[in-house]
């Protein structure tokens, strides 16, 4: 019993990561379209960058972050502004073959530069537990990761709702032209989109190495996390990504727990095919098409 409430219990925590990963792709898919394939290794390369900024400020955490997300803002922008801008209005296809081709450049460049051992981001909470009692024990790190992503989606869903630009942002999504014709500069907001989609990847890059160690490589793997999460939970759908993160984190460690640790992923994805059956387009889905 103690074991399946701790299974239980770290599903949840581990949604919570989960969700924060998804978050970025759920959030450029619901406003362009766009499926961003390089969004795992953008995702990774927080973490390095992150990583690099820790060893120069010593660990200064809330530092190397801002610092992390100020440069991936950039990136962001110049990536959507010069590269997906450019094809976005000839079909989905060549948006998506360059955000493939970015994928490829970033994972090679990745590992060219920090070489192919696994890394880490070190902080005091990774291996503190904050609860532990004979039924369940909880880390610091998993603890974080599910507070900072529900307060992440929260913050995101208020801005894209209640503000000016969070509306400017939706109309690009509901209709091009409409948006338009109001004076909404529609190219504009999907670079500030991805530059928001940007900053929360910086985030799930910290709490991913915080969490476990990660490569160069490790990119592909967060990629089909975020599709799983975004799948279930509806693509486009920023509260979605929550549930969604939530559901594969239970998923797999409740299939861990029954049929054991070889099963994890495997159980994760059947329960989100099983879903899909029932609920094409995803529990929550609000995604729009042009």
């Amino acid at each position: 019993m103690e074991l399946l409430i701790q299974s239980i219990v770290t599903g949840i925590l581990l949604g919570g990561l989960y969700a924060i990963v998804g978050l970025g792709l759920s959030l450029v898919f619901g406003i362009m379209g766009l499926t961003n394939i390089a969004h795992g290794n953008l995702m990774i390369m927080c973490s390095f960058i992150v990583m690099v900024f820790g060893t120069v400020f010593n660990g200064n955490i809330i530092l190397m972050l801002v610092l992390a997300i100020a440069c991936m803002v950039v990136f962001g922008f110049l990536f959507q502004n010069f590269l997906v801008n450019k094809v976005i209005d000839k079909g989905p296809n060549p948006a998506l073959l360059v955000t493939f081709g970015v994928s490829i450049v970033i994972q090679n460049a990745l590992q060219l530069i920090f070489g192919a051992d696994a890394r880490s981001i070190k902080s005091a909470f990774a291996t503190v537990n904050v609860v532990s009692s004979d039924y369940v024990s909880i880390s610091g790190a998993y603890l974080a990761n599910f507070v900072v992503a529900v307060v992440v989606i929260v913050l995101l869903s208020l801005f894209i709702k209640r503000t000016r630009m969070g509306r400017a942002i939706r109309a690009s999504a509901n209709n091009v032209r409409a948006a338009e014709l109001m004076g909404v500069n529609t190219k504009l907001m999907y670079s500030v989109t991805m530059c928001i989609a940007m900053a929360t990847a910086c985030i799930a890059g910290l709490l991913v190495g915080n969490t476990f160690v990660f490569y160069p490589y490790s990119g592909p793997q967060y990629l089909i996390i975020a599709f799983g999460v975004v799948v279930i939970g509806g693509m486009g759908s920023i509260p979605g990504t929550l549930l969604g993160g939530i559901i594969l984190g239970l998923a797999q460690l409740l299939g861990s727990y029954f049929f054991g640790t070889g099963y994890q992923i495997f159980s994760g994805y059947i329960v989100m095919l099983i879903l899909l059956t029932v609920c094409p387009a995803g529990l929550l889905s609000n995604a729009k098409r042009k």
